[in-house]
């Protein structure tokens, strides 16, 4: 069972703040409503849920615009949701969800940050959903969903574009969507294998420069010999030179340690005197500080005394200001107790008023009680009256208005049947005579399965020739790709070898050769032979040359051979200059070569394989130093090598060219095979659809002649009829509408009802305002009283309080009175005390100044011993910085060794072999030496940057070359796989295409027979031979009229052609639900009874669930349910919904029950 669209669910889109879910059920859903209430937002959350991505095509200048935006009494929104719910949908969609049966698709906005996909909470890209909806014949913008103008767009479209409409009809909407996306990728690695040749140029380049590198690395190593060299001897002048000016700052610091101790001893006894000086004083210090001491206690005695005289006197000044306080305070509260009494008097009377004018109040309250009665029922009885009035008006008013309306349907009807019944007796005589021979139509028919049958041939030699040319294409690509790996292996192989040739042309001597290039070394041997000649092997065997070497005899008695080595002349081919040294080179395991060593003969030299190197006088080079003879002895062997190599390689090269060449060949006859059969299969197409076309034209000429004679003999047989009741019902609509009574003297009488009633309701106001007056006066008045009863309280209380701090000002007064007598004697005692106390601080003063006198003395004595004693501590200092600096100096020597032997250590190692010194050790040797090792540094750095690792990045490039070339062969097998399958893609769109435009087709013309009530019209591809391209043209020929295509027709007729078309996909391929948004807007009544009955007939026949949008009031009434779309809040859209089936059978009478028997 296919998956059906069930239910939509709205939220914060648009016009619909609040949740809000349309139900889809099986049938016709009408949207219905005013304009500008928002019936045309529910179809556009629907195309938004299917991945409308254009929000110019939802109404909107941004995406943002659908989101709810907020009225004068609502906020905004932040974000809108919309979810579609899908039914019966199992396997519509790949895993994980393909086992769900229900579906709930989301999406989701939010303002600002875009929106999402979510199918039951899974979050989806925008593509799966919109594939998921193509796939199911639906979607934003497929044919299902005709919205407002959809109909005028497919009349105004171009052909190329009503392509849109079979593609969706044949289900290749998502395998156009697919076909793109394979020729993208197509595209794309089209375009990486390009990228990939260049990049494989490029490295290319950069091998050839490394090759370059790596012969400069050679000669920087060279250099740095020497200059180790050098450096060495640089470093054993510069420790010999620092070691003696160490052991000289040594000496000198023992003769300062000597004269630091003698000054240490003159100090000590100075010492000795300063310290009996300073013994005495702290007794002399303690007698003056005790009577220092007591002279401060007098002084602060002294202070005291004169503080409390100054207390007594501020005393007796505030007992003098409280006595004055208390007098003043006893005077307000006596004016205090007066203010009350008068406040009670006033009071009093003012309440005596009040109570006399409440008694008035009452008899004027109970009159506006007894007036405000009588006009609420004088007021209740006209509005009994007014209302009667109006009811009796409007009940006739409407009933008025409906025998108006009625009359005018009436009328309308009554003449739209009798043109009915003069133009179908027209029109039948006419089609009676457009009926087509048999036989004619017989022949037609013949002709067209004849030229299908050729059309059938020529598509499966074409078929044929396209999958031939598809396996040459394989073939040639495979042929190609071996080609190319076999001229990059032999390019590669030629390029080293060409640089070994280069680098080993370099170098050679000026007097001819270098023996180097005349020996033949086994491979593994080329450091044991490199270490043990090192440079001599470039010297020449010609005399004529600055460096040669002469052929000399074998030398006699030659010396024994230690156990377990091998002399290089056997195993190594060279010149007979070189027979004596190579006897004399023996060759062994580096591990046993150490302890051979000793065993040696003068003039024999033992090597390893590793390039050990062990003399018989003791010279002994580890393995793994690289020498110029090593590089050129291995470049050589890599030389002979390659050479081998190459031959075999470009006999390859070779082979795989003429490959190519073959295929290359096979290739181009199977293109021109495919074109052949092309041209072949586009001539039997062009020639199978003229004639298919013209039997379809009869054919359909045939049945549209006979439907449309039997079409309107049945109508004309049911009009006259339906010609005679309209007329009857006319008449009777005429004379009851005669029979009304005048509504001019109704409206009257409701005026004056309403004038009466709007008096009563006047004076009944004015009572009630009178009433209220009364009634705020009487409250005004208890409040009024009620605040005289509490400030009468208020002085009271007062007046109390009064008296009881008047008691107590008094008490005050008394007390403040014996205070100020106690203080009035203070002031003599304090004086006579104070000049007792002025004699004894004169004692103390003599006292302290005795004792200061004796402390200044022995202070001078104790400071002249210091003095003494800093003397001699200063001596003492002398000696001690004479011996600081020599401490320094021999630091600063110690510091200078280390550097130089830390140096050392950084470059020569924990133990250096230092050269011998033959010079003195001067500072002008060292400068000697020193700039002979910087020559010979700049020389280095003049070289600029050496890539040392030149070899090992050229091994690198190479292997990423071969990365390359793979690669790329991986590419061009992606290449081929693509083009196949775009190729296959291609193949099923055109089939699915062509049977769906043979379906869609066929349907169409029957479905616009039906809509038009005859004529004839199809379908045609035009613009290009390929189904895939070419575009969809529409012919017509209405009753009456010519040929033409759907441009020339009128606007109601485009309209009936193009809905035609609609209900002809709907058949062919059904979509699960389909939207209609006022379609019906410019057809007439007659032809929307007509676009009616066709939506049932397809609702039947496909089981698409239809939601149309409509103001007509007959699709309205051809509805299954309706949904109301209302603003009962401006600028917010609710949903009404209403089952007419449902309500049908609640207004139909029950079925009478059966007496029992």
């Amino acid at each position: 069972m296919p998956a059906r669209v069930a239910r939509l669910r709205i939220a914060g889109f648009k016009s619909f703040a609040d949740s809000t879910s349309v139900e889809i059920l099986p049938g016709l859903t009408g949207i219905i409503g005013p304009n500008g209430c928002g019936k045309s937002n529910i179809v556009d959350a629907l195309r938004w849920a299917m991945g409308e991505g254009n929000a110019r095509s939802l109404r909107g200048g941004e995406m943002d615009d659908i989101i709810f935006a907020g009225t004068t009494t609502r906020p905004s929104r932040n974000m809108a949701e919309v979810t579609v719910t899908l039914e019966d949908a199992l396997g519509i969609i790949p895993p994980p969800l393909h086992e769900q049966s229900e579906l709930e698709i989301t999406r989701k906005i939010e303002r600002g940050s875009g929106s999402a996909y979510r199918i039951n909470g899974r979050e989806m890209r925008a593509r799966d959903v919109q594939t998921l909806f193509a796939d199911m014949a639906s979607g934003a913008r497929s044919c299902a969903m005709v919205g407002q103008g959809r109909v005028a767009a497919i009349v105004n479209a171009k052909p190329e574009e009503r392509r849109q409409i079979l593609e969706e009809a044949a289900g290749i909407a998502g395998l156009s969507a697919r076909r793109h996306e394979a020729e993208l990728k197509l595209r794309a690695t089209e375009a990486n294998l390009q990228r990939a040749d260049d990049m494989r140029g490029q490295v290319e380049i950069q091998l050839q420069a490394l090759q370059r590198q790596a012969r400069q690395a050679a000669r920087y190593r060279n250099i740095s010999g020497l200059i180790r060299a050098s450096e060495a001897e640089f470093l054993a002048i510069q420790h010999l030179r620092v070691e003696r000016a160490r052991e000289a700052a040594r000496l000198t610091l023992e003769e300062a340690k000597v004269k630091a101790a003698e000054a240490a001893e003159a100090n000590r006894a100075a010492e000795q005197a300063h310290g009996q000086g300073h013994d005495i004083l702290p007794a002399l210090r303690a007698a003056e500080a005790e009577a220092r001491t007591a002279l401060e206690r007098q002084r602060v005695a002294s202070e005291q005394l004169a503080a409390e005289e100054a207390r007594a006197k501020a005393a007796i000044g505030a007992a003098n200001q409280r006595l004055e306080q208390a007098l003043r305070d006893l005077g307000r509260a006596e004016g205090l107790m007066r203010d009350a009494a008068e406040a009670e008097q006033r009071l009093g009377a003012e309440d005596a008023t009040l109570a006399a004018a409440e008694a008035e109040a009452e008899a004027r309250l109970a009159e506006a009680v007894a007036a405000m009665t009588r006009a609420a029922e004088t007021a209740r009885e006209a509005e009994a009256t007014a209302q009667a009035a109006t009811e009796r008006n409007a009940a006739l008013t409407a009933t008025a208005q409906a025998l108006t309306g009625r009359l005018s349907q009436a009328e309308q009807r009554a003449r739209r049947v009798g043109e009915q019944v003069a133009r179908l007796t027209v029109e039948r005589d006419r089609l009676a005579l457009d009926l087509i021979a048999p036989d004619k139509l017989a022949e037609a028919k013949q002709a067209a399965e004849t030229a299908e049958a050729a059309r059938k041939e020529a598509a499966t030699r074409l078929e044929t020739a396209e999958k031939a040319r598809v396996a040459a294409q394989s073939a040639l690509t495979k042929a190609r790709e071996q080609a190319n790996t076999a001229e990059a292996a032999a390019t590669k192989l030629r390029a080293e070898i060409r640089a070994l040739n280069e680098v080993l042309s370099v170098g050679g001597t000026q007097g001819g050769p270098q023996l180097v290039d005349e020996l033949t070394v086994p491979a593994g041997l080329e450091a044991a032979l490199g270490a043990a000649f090192g440079e001599e092997l470039s010297a020449s065997a010609g005399k004529e040359a600055a460096r040669y070497w002469r052929e000399l005899p074998a030398i006699d008695g030659s010396a024994a051979i230690p156990e377990g080595c091998q002399p290089l002349g056997e195993v190594v081919q060279g010149p007979p200059a070189l027979a004596r040294a190579l006897a004399h080179i023996l060759l062994a395991p580096a591990d046993g070569a150490p302890g051979l060593q000793a065993q040696l003969r003068p003039g024999q030299v033992i090597v390893s394989k590793e390039g050990g190197v062990w003399r018989w006088d003791g010279y002994t080079l580890r393995a793994g130093t690289p020498t110029a003879a090593t590089v050129r002895l291995t470049q050589r062997n890599r030389l002979r090598k390659l050479r081998e190599d190459g031959a075999a390689a470009d006999q390859a090269a070779a082979e795989a060219k003429a490959a190519q060449d073959a295929a290359q060949t096979a290739d181009r006859a199977t293109v021109t095979e495919e074109q052949a059969a092309r041209n072949a299969r586009r001539e039997a197409d062009q020639a199978a659809e003229r004639l298919r076309n013209t039997a379809a034209a009869l054919t359909t000429r045939a049945a549209a002649a006979e439907q449309r004679l039997a079409g309107v003999v049945s109508q004309l047989e049911a009009a006259q009829p339906e010609k005679t009741e309209a007329d009857a019902s006319l008449a009777a609509i005429r004379e009851e509408a005669a029979n009304l009574p005048d509504l001019s003297a109704m409206r009257a009488e409701v005026e004056t009802a309403r004038s009466a009633l709007q008096l009563a309701r006047r004076e009944e106001s004015d009572s009630r305002a009178r009433h209220d007056g009364l009634l705020r006066d009487r409250s005004t008045r208890a409040q009024r009283r009620q605040a005289l009863a509490q400030e009468r309280q208020s002085w009271a209380e007062r007046a109390e309080a009064g008296k009881a701090h008047l008691a107590d000002l008094d008490q005050r007064r008394q007390e403040a009175a014996t205070e100020h007598a106690a203080l009035a004697a203070e002031p003599e005692r304090l004086a006579t005390a104070r000049a007792a106390q002025t004699t004894e601080f004169a004692d103390a003063q003599a006292a302290h100044q005795t004792s200061a006198s004796r402390l200044k003395a022995a202070e001078d004595e104790a400071r002249a011993a210091e003095k003494a004693s800093r003397a001699a501590e200063t001596a003492q200092a002398l000696t001690r910085e004479n011996l600081v600096r020599a401490e320094s100096a021999v630091e600063q020597a110690n510091h200078a060794w280390g550097t130089v032997a830390e140096r050392i250590l950084e470059r020569l190692g924990a133990e250096p072999a230092f050269p011998e010194i033959t010079v003195e050790p001067s500072q002008e040797n060292e400068d000697k030496a020193r700039r002979r090792f910087e020559r010979l540094t700049k020389e280095r750095d003049e070289m600029g940057p050496v890539n040392l690792r030149a070899e090992l990045e050229s091994e690198e490039i190479t292997r990423q070359i071969e990365l390359i070339d793979r690669e790329k062969g991986d590419l061009v097998a992606a290449i081929a796989k693509l083009r196949g399958s775009v190729g296959h893609l291609n193949r099923e769109g055109r089939e699915r295409l062509s049977a769906a435009f043979a379906e869609i087709d066929k349907n169409f013309q029957a479905f616009y027979a039906r809509m038009f009530g005859g004529g004839r019209a199809h379908l045609a591809l035009v613009g290009s031979d390929d189904p895939l391209e070419a575009g969809l043209e529409i012919y017509a020929q209405p009753l009456g009229k010519k040929l033409s295509t759907l441009s020339l027709l009128s606007g109601g007729e485009q309209a009936l052609t193009a809905l035609s078309l609609i209900f002809a996909v709907f058949r062919s391929n059904p979509a699960p639900l389909a939207v209609l948004d006022e379609v019906d807007a410019p057809l007439d009544d007659a032809n929307v009874e007509r676009l009616c009955t066709l939506l049932n007939e397809v609702v039947k026949e496909t089981g698409t669930r239809f939601m149309v949008v409509t103001h007509h009031h007959h699709t309205m009434a051809r509805m299954d349910r309706l949904y109301g779309v209302t603003m009962m809040e401006r600028g917010v859209s609710r949903l009404l919904s209403v089952d007419l089936n449902r309500a049908v059978a609640m207004t139909e009478p029950p079925p009478p029950r059966m007496a029992a028997e």
